[in-house]
């Protein structure tokens, strides 16, 4: 069993959504990326006495995806992508923290995006704890992972001349966080 981050304490710490980010990044048409993020994400982290004992819960609403072009936003709302008129929110609920030590650790889980679920394991790392100006105890994750969209029902399939897809198959997730603690 792998002892706490220092300054991480047992109890609930709630994910500040005006301090955190739930980000991702897809190929285009082979040769750039394009990122976007969710503006409206939430959840907790369950600290227990060790990490693997430790828990997390999240979401982000499909509705606040950006990408800071609107068209290509509501085609990701769509029945090619995400579906959002019928499952109008993503989740994550940690299944399993796997620690190689304090500070670096693997959080794995299921997450659930237009319906399906599917395990991911994302690549977490501690930023370290302390007291904000307001006297609050405050924390700081990292994680990443990277998933193939075609696995949660996401088939949408643009071939360009050249035989790229317009929108790769794999995309990256990058979660900055800040929790409070409750």
């Amino acid at each position: 069993m792998t002892a706490l981050p220092q300054g991480l304490t047992a109890g609930t710490w709630n994910i500040d959504p005006i301090h955190s980010e739930f980000t991702f990044t897809a190929r285009h048409a082979g040769v750039s990326k394009v990122r976007g993020l969710f503006e409206e994400i939430g959840g907790s982290v369950n600290v227990a006495e060790t990490l693997e004992d430790s828990s997390v819960s999240a979401e982000a609403v499909v509705d606040s995806i950006t990408t800071r072009q609107e068209q290509r936003d509501g085609h990701l709302k769509s029945g090619d992508f995400f579906l959002a008129e019928e499952h109008p929110k993503l989740t994550f609920k940690s299944t399993e923290i796997k620690a190689s030590d304090s500070e670096e650790f693997e959080t794995v889980g299921e997450l659930t995006m237009r319906g399906v679920t599917k395990e991911v394991a994302f690549k977490t790392e501690f930023g370290g704890a302390a007291t904000d100006p307001n006297g609050n105890q405050v924390a700081g994750l990292s994680a990443t992972a990277t998933v193939n969209r075609k696995d949660f029902g996401m088939s949408f399939d643009a071939v360009l001349g050249g035989g790229e897809l317009l929108v790769s198959d794999k995309i990256k997730i990058e979660l900055e966080l800040e929790l409070v603690k409750a």
